[in-house]
């Protein structure tokens, strides 16, 4: 069973891994997809994980691979129906990661009406950062977070922008499928997404440097 670390050292074994598209309105402007009233849920297998220091390996059945950068929670209190504002004490730590994409894959399936799975759970598409316990994100429903790859920004996400908060989406989660200790949350991502090739190097940070991971294409 794979397990995320902590900075302190500490490891937790992965559950489930749940992630919320359309979260931001610029991003889902950018695919010319239309904004939901309820959190968009898919979700990825645990085989979908690649660890920090892993190289990211593009699928050969796909030539539009994208990055999409998000503020990843990992719960560390499980339950069902858990109250908004009760919803952050149920987090053990905040991470980063990488929702990778086969846009191509997705865009076919779209168009055909047909489930978009294998575009995003495909090996090494949930690409994660160490976690910050969440003792040490003060903030997190104000915390920031950026993508630069070779050096350039190409994302740049503020959860204030979100259209379904942090808390809501733990609320949600745990009233449609309950959540367990070890699941995983990817909470969107914002506009920016692109491809990937060869050779390129992301960093991924939070909070101008509280947490910092890199990720290179094989």
């Amino acid at each position: 069973m794979p397990a995320i670390r902590f900075t302190d050292g500490n490891p937790l074994p992965v559950a489930n891994i749940f992630c919320i598209g359309r979260n931001f309105a610029a991003h889902a402007a950018e695919l010319n997809n239309p904004l939901e009233p309820e959190p968009l849920v898919f979700i990825k297998p645990t085989s979908a994980i690649l660890q920090e220091g892993q190289a990211i390996v593009l699928p050969a059945w796909s030539t539009d691979i994208h990055h999409e950068c998000e503020l990843v929670l990992a719960i560390g209190k499980g339950g069902n129906d858990i109250s908004a504002d009760a919803a952050l004490d149920h987090v053990a730590g905040y991470g980063l990661g990488l929702d990778l994409t086969a846009r191509d894959l997705q865009t076919q399936a779209k168009q055909k009406g047909l489930p978009w799975a294998l575009s995003k759970g495909f090996p090494g598409s949930a690409c994660l950062s160490q976690f910050l316990p969440a003792s040490k994100l003060v903030a997190p429903s104000a915390s920031q977070f950026s993508l630069k790859v070779n050096g350039v920004q190409r994302q740049q996400g503020d959860c204030q922008l979100m259209l379904h908060t942090l808390p809501h989406i733990i609320a949600y989660l745990s009233s449609r499928f309950g959540l367990q200790s070890g699941d995983l949350v990817f909470t969107g991502t914002p506009a920016g997404v692109a491809a990937l090739h060869s050779g390129d190097v992301l960093e991924l940070s939070l909070n101008e440097g509280q947490l910092v991971a890199r990720f290179s294409v094989a």
